[in-house]
């Protein structure tokens, strides 16, 4: 045995206070675990257990040892294991909590080519505008869009959420169209409650300024589902804020026009958050890796409309 074996011998020992116990565990006999725990005093000057013929505990030495000992045999088992991993096939069960219509619209199509791409991964997807625990209900990931709450998750940003706002062209030439966020004060407004403040909409004090004040709104229709605004919103019933991931193919099929965009803040994202786990999994890391890839820094959905303003 070398001295890392001793290292490892020692802590089962301390662990599980019987020198017959660790030695089983390393295939050794009883005497030798007890002469190469001797040898490591001898070779520390320390006395490390406390020996009795029925019990064996740890001296305040040991104790310190075996804190620093453990730490140390740990950081070498997880560098091993991240090596390791980044070798692994995506394998197992991924638990993915995301929202409804982004996760009805964009994730389920890049869900099934993950899936494609990886044979031996099975997927868990939950659905929900809710906010999730990600530790305490044991999910691998989440996708959350917006400004992310303080937290011990690990955040990647996978892509600009960004929101505008629009109304059809039926509405705008039945109501006309407001040049300043002010005149959204004579409009009907279609009211998204699943925010903190669902009757204040934000916008630049001025266009192009940083700083942000709210304009309240009223409106006859209040949801919980930026889907169910959208198709009202392409009814003619009202001005609608909402991101381009929801109404994008609603813009550029001329069903909704945008407003007042020069006057909006700038984008949120649209992130995939973990928990900090020292060891990432290798499916987890090539899902987030994967939906990185395909979103960009230009999603799809804003790609195909600066296309259609010539930018």
């Amino acid at each position: 045995m070398d001295r890392l074996d001793d290292l490892r011998l020692f802590t089962l020992v301390a662990e599980g206070r019987s020198f017959t116990k660790a030695a089983e565990k390393l295939g050794l006999s009883k005497s030798a675990a007890s002469r190469r725990i001797g040898e490591l005093e001898a070779r520390l000057g320390a006395r490390l257990f406390n020996r009795t013929t029925r019990h064996i505990s740890l001296t305040q030495v040991g104790e310190g040892f075996h804190a620093r000992v453990s730490q140390a045999l740990e950081a070498l088992e997880e560098a091993e294991r991240s090596v390791a991993s980044q070798h692994a096939a995506p394998r197992g069960t991924l638990k993915l909590a995301a929202p409804v219509s982004f996760g009805v619209d964009h994730l389920s199509g890049a869900i099934a080519d993950f899936m494609r791409l990886y044979p031996e991964v099975a997927v868990d997807m939950d659905l929900s505008d809710r906010f999730v625990d990600l530790v305490d209900e044991g999910y691998d990931l989440a996708v959350r869009i917006g400004r992310l709450r303080d937290s011990s998750l690990v955040a990647r940003r996978l892509c600009p959420a960004r929101a505008v706002i629009c109304a059809s062209p039926e509405y705008l030439a039945r109501r006309g169209t407001p040049q300043e966020p002010a005149d959204i004060q004579s409009h009907d407004c279609l009211i998204y409650t699943n925010v903190q403040n669902p009757e204040q909409w934000s916008f630049r004090a001025a266009p192009g300024a940083e700083e942000t004040r709210g304009q309240r709104i009223t409106g006859r229709l209040r949801a919980n589902n930026g889907d169910a605004l959208r198709e009202a919103a392409s009814q003619g019933q009202g001005l609608v804020l909402l991101p381009t991931f929801i109404v994008g193919d609603a813009l550029a099929s001329g069903r909704l026009v945008p407003v007042l965009d020069a006057w909006l803040p700038p984008p949120l994202a649209v992130h995939a958050v973990y928990p900090a786990n020292r060891h990432l999994s290798p499916k987890v890391r090539a899902f987030v890796d994967f939906l990185a890839g395909r979103f960009g820094p230009v999603p799809y959905w804003d790609a195909a409309l600066t296309v259609l303003k010539g930018g």
